[in-house]
């Protein structure tokens, strides 16, 4: 089963040139490789699909020719924005003077550690770097020497030295026969729209992700394209070029410290490992706090997606994240665990005060990525403390990956799509427990429209002083205007149950999203497993396991 809609094998151009049925080509030429006969009707969709592919690179090379259907997202269209940070996000509210204040003094301290930076980069192998690297790591690396940094760390000029050449071969082999051009093209427009980076259409930074993510769909095709290395890549390209973002991808995909390639394959098995070994934590250390949210019905793994997926992002402040993510290239997977229980620890006060699900997830998913409460110092201090307690309870490193888990194939050769992959097809039958899922999704979200109907003549609608509506009442219309394409588009390619309440949790991670929709797709809603009136992580692994 594919994830996301498949393109065509190859361009019309190549199409003309291409060998006789059954015969095989060098891996080195993009040529395309070509096996048994078609219908007369895939051979006219699987043109189609080539000349929509073709079509996807073209705009990306003519800067600006944009689609008639993008005229939406201009971003001419946005609201005015009052600031842009240093790392080109967009704020609608100016900063305060003590903000700047306090912003002018980290800058000022940051310049004072850059000459220590610059000298550890300088002597990178030297017995002092080595040993003032991990303490200094902690207190933030210097953003214009992050860059210089996380090369080392990821040690790019290695990989790239041993792999020259092998990136323009994957951008030309995608544009030849990836089935994954249109959902990265859908996905690099919704990228950090709120980023003067990213929010033009076509803009060189859209363009340098799409390409990443078109030549990284090629190489590893094992993953192909999943959603969420968007961020993850558009991350990266803040501090690389291309080609270094590529191979930084490709490190934090197989590389054993972060084996991130577990968190993209179907079934997720990696994320399955992260939710269990999440919940074991709370249940030891902030067993008030996890009965809390049991009773509540908020299971890990309704608010922890993007704290996994993609490394927090757009889930607590960018400053932050970005110390996050200097611990982790130094230390890897360990720091995801333990960056989660400390923000769980540092606002578990706040969290066993809240008395509903909707309320709580708003938080953990919402109300901290815009402001989180603490300043990254003190958050960086608990985190390095979280770390500690979590190594004497030997809890701090995850159970030991299954073989499945692992990259299973070689990288870097491209394989022949199946013809289905080449047109594009979804799955057109569904199976019994599918089918019954649906109806009963739908019976919820009608039954839910008609139990607000008689509220509201009753009178009994929650609104502001104002007379306007509540914020419940506004989540509650933002569902129903999406409920079809849930449950039509991602429903359809479910093994499993999803609840009308789940499904509402879903939503602040999908379609209104900023950047990166992670329940949109069959690989990202597979880990939800009959949240039908109760949620069982095991039962979630075992099921993505048999999948």
């Amino acid at each position: 089963m594919t994830r996301y809609d498949r393109y065509g094998l190859s361009t019309e151009q190549h199409q003309q040139k291409q060998p006789p049925a059954g015969q095989q080509v060098d891996a080195q030429d993009s040529t395309v490789v070509t096996y048994g006969t078609m219908t007369d009707d895939e051979s006219l969709l699987l043109e189609r699909a080539n000349a929509e592919r073709e079509e996807i690179f073209l705009r990306y090379e003519q800067r600006g020719c944009k689609a008639t259907d993008d005229s939406w997202q201009d971003p001419d269209e946005m609201l005015v924005y009052a600031q842009t940070d240093r790392y080109g996000f967009l704020h609608q509210v100016a900063a305060t003077s003590e903000d700047r204040e306090e912003h002018d003094k980290l800058l000022k301290l940051e310049m004072a550690r850059v000459k220590k930076w610059v000298k550890m980069n300088k002597n990178w192998n030297s017995a002092a770097t080595k040993e003032n690297l991990r303490r200094r790591v902690m207190k933030g690396i210097p953003d214009r020497m992050r860059s210089a940094i996380w090369r080392k760390l990821l040690d790019l000029d290695r990989l790239m030295l041993e792999n020259a050449g092998v990136y323009e071969r994957m951008l030309r082999i995608a544009r030849d026969r990836s089935p994954d051009i249109r959902q990265i093209d859908f996905d690099v427009n919704r990228q950090f729209r709120n980023n003067i980076f990213y929010r033009e259409r076509y803009s060189v930074k859209q363009q340098s992700l799409f390409r990443v993510l078109a030549a990284y769909s090629m190489y590893n095709t094992e993953i192909g394209y999943c959603q969420g290395m968007s961020t993850v890549a558009a991350v990266l390209l803040m501090y690389f070029d291309e080609e270094d973002t590529f191979w930084a991808l490709e490190t934090l995909m197989i590389n054993a410290r972060y084996a991130m390639h577990g968190l993209y394959i179907v079934g997720f098995p990696k994320l399955m490992r992260f939710l269990a070994h999440h919940d074991k934590i709370l249940t030891k250390c902030l067993p008030k706090l996890k009965k809390h949210l049991d009773k509540h019905e908020v299971h890990s793994v309704l608010y922890s997606l993007k704290w996994f997926f993609v490394i927090f992002i757009e889930r607590i402040p960018f400053s932050l994240c970005l110390r996050v993510w200097d611990i982790y290239m130094m230390f890897g997977e360990r720091v995801l665990t333990a960056m989660s229980f400390t923000i769980l620890k540092m606002h578990r006060a706040k969290l066993l005060r809240m008395k509903d699900m909707d309320q709580i997830t708003d938080f953990l998913m919402t109300s901290l990525h815009k402001q989180f409460g603490y300043s990254d110092d003190t958050v960086i201090k608990t985190l390095q403390s979280s770390m500690d307690e979590l190594k004497r309870m030997k809890l701090l490193n995850l159970p030991p990956a299954v073989a499945t888990e692992l990259p299973m194939k070689p990288r870097g050769l491209p394989h022949e799509p199946s013809t289905r992959a080449k047109i594009g097809h979804r799955d057109e039958q569904f199976s019994e427990r599918e089918i019954v899922l649906k109806e009963k999704v739908l019976y919820r979200s009608e039954s839910k429209n008609d139990d607000e109907e008689e509220q509201y003549q009753n009178g009994d609608v929650r609104a502001n002083g104002d007379g306007t509506a509540g914020h419940e009442e506004e989540d509650d219309e933002r569902t129903e205007k999406d409920y079809d394409d849930i449950t039509e588009d991602t429903v359809s390619h479910l093994n499993i149950g999803v609840s009308t309440g789940s499904l509402r949790t879903i939503q602040s991670f999908t379609t209104f999203d900023t950047g990166t929709s992670l329940g949109t797709s069959m690989n990202s809603l597979v880990i939800i497993d009959a949240l039908d009136d109760y949620c069982d992580n095991e039962a979630i692994i075992q099921e993505s396991t048999r999948l």
